[in-house]
């Protein structure tokens, strides 16, 4: 520091720097934790996609036995359980992603199945037709946990089986049958007219990065304005 300069160290804006700069680097670093959280599930996303497809059986499925692995179930569909999730896009086309139960075993368990993307028929009052067999299929598809983080702007999420977006609470509310705790998001082909194109899951790794850069930028400024802020010139000297 010059000779001309000094340095004024005082209690409280002292305290509140170092608090400010230790709470804002604990946050980068919980960030970077999660990004490599993150990254750890997808290398095993990755492996997953590499094994055979399990086949859970009739059973009660555990969650941690089949999340994110690619199942394969037989079974017949109820298309009275059915349900359209309106606004789904696929090429600049507006549609519905069409999700309908699937009987398997003798216990009348099911498992949601995503069927595929159809398109809108341009009356919301008149909902397309959608192709379903009638004989027991196999169906091979991704098991995921539908994420509850979207935004809906209107109150009326749900009408009559067309539906904003899709949570297993919410179908577990409006349809009174016993449901697997994940949905297949199928794979199979069937002749029913249906696009099945599945983004790959999207972990937010970037997005963690992007926080942490933040927080730890924020530490420097916070670092910078409080060393600024308390440097001081000295006194010049008079002369006798």
């Amino acid at each position: 520091m010059s000779p001309r300069l000094r340095f004024e160290r005082r209690f409280v804006p002292t305290v509140a720097a170092a608090a400010g700069v230790a709470l804002t680097l604990a946050l980068a670093n919980w960030q970077l934790d999660r990004a490599h959280e993150k990254e750890a599930r997808a290398a095993q996303l990755a492996a997953f996609a590499k094994d055979p497809p399990v086949h859970p059986g009739a059973g009660e499925w555990r969650v941690e036995d089949v999340e994110w692995r690619r199942v394969t179930v037989r079974g017949r569909f109820e298309p009275r359980y059915g349900v359209y999730i309106d606004n789904r896009v696929r090429q600049g086309v507006a549609g519905y992603h069409v999700v309908m139960p699937l009987a398997i075993g003798e216990r009348q368990r099911y498992v949601l199945v995503n069927r595929g993307w159809i398109a809108g028929s341009g009356d919301r009052a008149k909902l397309p037709e959608v192709r379903t067999p009638g004989a027991t299929v196999e169906i091979t598809g991704l098991a995921m946990t539908p994420s509850r983080r979207f935004l809906e702007l209107s109150t009326r999420v749900v009408e009559g089986n067309v539906w904003q977006n899709l949570t297993l609470e919410r179908y577990r509310q409006a349809v009174k049958i016993e449901i697997e705790p994940v949905v297949l998001l199928q794979e199979s082909a069937l002749d029913d007219g249906l696009a099945r194109e599945w983004d790959p899951p999207d972990l937010g790794i970037d997005r963690h990065y992007g926080y942490a850069f933040q927080w730890f930028v924020l530490a420097l400024t916070i670092a910078v304005f409080y060393i600024v802020t308390h440097v001081r010139r000295r006194p010049e000297e008079k002369a006798d």
